[in-house]
C-alpha cells in the first residue's frame, strides 16, 4: 500500500509539471516549427538521464543480482518497451499539433482527456477487470474536464479528429508503459524513448521544416524547461510510478495536467477562472481523489497487460 500512495504521489507530481509546462510549450513553437522543437525537446530528455543512469550503475556495483535493476536480465524488455513508447510519443505528438492548428485549445484539451475513458476500455479488450467505481470515477472526471475546457459548443471538425486519435494513442502509451514498466528499470526506458522519439522528430524537421541553430538558441529556455523537466523528469516519473498504481487510476491522476495548467494561468498569467470553470476543477479533484483513495482501501493490484 505504500508503494502505491508513492505511486500516486509521483504521478501528480508528473502532472503539475506537465501543466505547468503549457506556457513554455507555447512560447517555444513560436520560435521553431514542431518537428524541430519535439527532436531538441526530447534529446535535451534523454541527455538529461544520462548522468542519473551513470549514477545509479555506480551506485548498484557491488549489491546482490537480486537487488539490481530488473532489466539486466531482459534487455530485449527495455529496448522493446522503450522503442514501443517513443514511436507512439512521437506520433501522437504528431497528431496533437497537426489537431491543434483546425480548432481551439479548450477542445484539444478536453478530446485528449478522454484517454481516462479509453484506457479502461482498452483494458477490457486485454482482459482486464475494471471496477465499477473507476468507470464512476472516470465519467465524473470527464464532465469535470467538459466544464473546464469547453467554452463553445462542442462541434467536431477534422482537428478533432486529430486529436481524437492523439488521445487513443496517449492511452496506448499507458498500457504500454503498464505492461514493460513491472519488467525494466524505469530511467532506462524512459532515455530509450526519448531518444528514438527524438530522433523520428529530427528526421521528419529535416524533412518538413527548415531548421536552424539560431531559432532553437532564441528558445532555449523553453527548450530547456520542457526538456529537463516536462520530458526528462516528468515522464520518467510516469513510468517509475506506474509500477505501483492501476492504470485506471493512473490516468485519472495524470488528467489533473489540465487542472494544473488552468491554475498555473491564474496565479502567473493573472488568467481569470470562471465560476463554470472553477466547477470544473472541483469536480475533477473530487472524483480522482475518490479514485484514490477507494484505490487504496480496496488494494486494487495493478494487473499485467500480457504479452
Amino acid at each position: 500500500m505504500g508503494k502505491q500512495i508513492r505511486g500516486m504521489g509521483l504521478l501528480t507530481l508528473t502532472a503539475f509539471i506537465w501543466g505547468t509546462a503549457f506556457v513554455a510549450q507555447s512560447v517555444g513553437t513560436g520560435y521553431i516549427s514542431p518537428f524541430t522543437f519535439n527532436a531538441v525537446r526530447f534529446f535535451i530528455g534523454g541527455a538529461s538521464l544520462l548522468p542519473v543512469m551513470l549514477i545509479m550503475s555506480i551506485l548498484s556495483r557491488g549489491k546482490p543480482d537480486a537487488a539490481r535493476a530488473p532489466d539486466a536480465d531482459i534487455p530485449h524488455a527495455l529496448m522493446k518497451g522503450g522503442l514501443y513508447c517513443g514511436v507512439i510519443l512521437f506520433i501522437a505528438a504528431f497528431m496533437q499539433q497537426s489537431g491543434i492548428s483546425y480548432t481551439t485549445a479548450g477542445k484539444a484539451g478536453f478530446i485528449t482527456a478522454l484517454y481516462i475513458i479509453i484506457v479502461p476500455i482498452l483494458g477490457i479488450s486485454l482482459g482486464r477487470r475494471v471496477p465499477l467505481y473507476m468507470w464512476v470515477c472516470a465519467a465524473a472526471a470527464v464532465a469535470g474536464m467538459y466544464l473546464l475546457c469547453i467554452k463553445e459548443s462542442l462541434s467536431l471538425n477534422k482537428g478533432d479528429a486529430y486529436i481524437l486519435v492523439c488521445a487513443f494513442l496517449y492511452a496506448g502509451h499507458i498500457l504500454v508503459i503498464d505492461r514493460f514498466s513491472p519488467l525494466v528499470d524505469g530511467v532506462k526506458m524512459s532515455c530509450v524513448q526519448f531518444f528514438s522519439c527524438g530522433a523520428l522528430s529530427l528526421i521528419c524537421s529535416f524533412i518538413f521544416e527548415h531548421p536552424e541553430l539560431s531559432a532553437v538558441w532564441d528558445a532555449r529556455m523553453p527548450l530547456l524547461y520542457t526538456g529537463v523537466l516536462s520530458s526528462g523528469v516528468a515522464y520518467t516519473l510516469q513510468i517509475v510510478a506506474q509500477k505501483d498504481v492501476n492504470p485506471v487510476i493512473a490516468t485519472l491522476i495524470m488528467s489533473l495536467e489540465s487542472v494544473f495548467a488552468a491554475l498555473a494561468g491564474w496565479v502567473a498569467l493573472s488568467e481569470t477562472l470562471s465560476l463554470r470553470e472553477i466547477t470544473g476543477c472541483v469536480v475533477m479533484f473530487a472524483a480522482i481523489i475518490a479514485a484514490q483513495t477507494l484505490g487504496v482501501l480496496k488494494s486494487e493490484p495493478v494487473a499485467s497487460a500480457g504479452a
